[in-house]
């Protein structure tokens, strides 16, 4: 296994066009929001609308890491409580029997030292996590295209989405099968699993201290393979909270370093870095115990709550153009949100504001 590369502010390459480019990403979101907004008035999110468990655990960072993964936030033996968001892909409530997406982890970690990123006040850190390694498209300009469709798709029946995911769901199974999965099908077509036995991925990179590295959160073993059926319109809540009431839950956090500039690049995020070149290495323990992942009071809190790339510290800096994408839309939109919904757009400062 090579070295890890050092980060240096110019690995990336940055289109002075950006802002204008990322402004017009924006305009598409909102008016795509507007239209499949879908009764939940002002103040919802424009993806990820549905909170499929809202928790409040702890990390605990390995207390062996090695000096090139004790990085950042990663203080070997350090704690940081953790509120954590689990959510389903589309930009509106729709019926889990139906339509089966991608789905995200977002984490905010409290307690973090450092010096955070411009307009971030410091304190926490967030992880942004989605359940395929990779991004659908390579850059902001496909990425604008990409969105342009999907918003345009807003108000469509569910009985139309629901056949076209069942649709993308057997073709891709039929690709899978000769190794040519499509990244672009499996966003309606996932497959139905049960949410906690999904691995949940950066997807695009971020500084790791005095290198650069993609996270991932991976299933703790009781929870690898759990059983999943889409018989309910909230089926995917039902299943999760109904094991965390029980069980709890847990994920390994996994760090892959950079080594290799020409096979891992950082402006293309629709390449997945080879992990036969630098496989995910454990450096942290995620673990929420048995609680109410689905109490009307917890979600309301959680829902409040902005998990964004742009709560970040210095070392953690997300880095490429989907990333830097994603700090400009994560920060504007985010703030136009809570706004609406006439919730604090600054971060709490611990587990304390979030309900039992």
């Amino acid at each position: 296994m090579s070295p890890p590369l050092p980060y240096s502010p110019d690995i990336e390459t940055i289109d002075p066009n950006e802002p204008a480019l990322f402004d017009r990403m924006a305009t598409v979101m909102r008016a795509g929001g507007k239209l499949a907004r879908d009764g939940t008035g002002p103040g919802g999110r424009l993806s990820h609308v549905v909170t499929i468990a809202a928790l409040k655990g702890e990390l605990t960072v390995a207390a062996d890491l090695p000096p090139e993964l004790a990085q950042g936030a990663f203080v070997p033996g350090r704690r940081y409580p953790v509120v954590a968001r689990l959510s389903h892909l589309p930009g509106e409530d729709l019926d889990d029997r139906g339509v089966s997406s991608h789905r995200g982890l977002s984490l905010k970690l409290f307690g973090v030292d450092g010096t955070p990123l411009a307009r971030h006040e410091g304190g926490t850190q967030d992880f942004v996590l989605e359940n395929v390694a990779a991004f659908n498209v390579a850059t902001p300009t496909h990425f604008l295209a990409a969105i342009s469709s999907v918003e345009a798709a807003g108000p469509l029946p569910q009985t139309i989405k629901a056949g076209v995911s069942a649709a993308a769901r057997g073709v891709n199974r039929a690709l899978g099968a000769v190794g040519l999965a499509s990244a672009n099908l499996d966003i309606l077509g996932h497959p139905r699993r049960h949410p906690l036995s999904e691995a949940f991925y950066s997807q695009a990179p971020m500084r790791w201290g005095d290198h650069v590295a993609k996270l991932a959160a991976f299933p703790a073993a009781p929870q690898t393979d759990l059983p999943f059926d889409a018989d309910t319109p909230g089926a995917l809540r039902d299943a999760t909270a109904a094991w965390i009431a029980e069980h709890g839950a847990g994920f390994t956090l996994a760090a892959q370093l950079w080594t290799d500039a020409d096979a891992m690049p950082i402006e293309n995020a629709r390449v997945p870095w080879p992990e036969a070149l630098s496989p995910y290495r454990p450096v942290a323990t995620l673990r929420f115990p048995s609680q109410h992942a689905a109490a009307p009071a917890r979600i309301r809190d959680v829902d409040a709550l902005s998990f964004s790339p742009a709560h970040a510290i210095e070392t953690h800096r997300p880095l490429g153009g989907i990333m830097r994408a994603r700090l400009a839309l994560y920060t504007a939109l985010g703030r136009e949100r809570r706004r609406a919904a006439g919730v604090s757009v600054v971060e709490p400062t611990g587990l304390g504001a979030i309900a039992d």
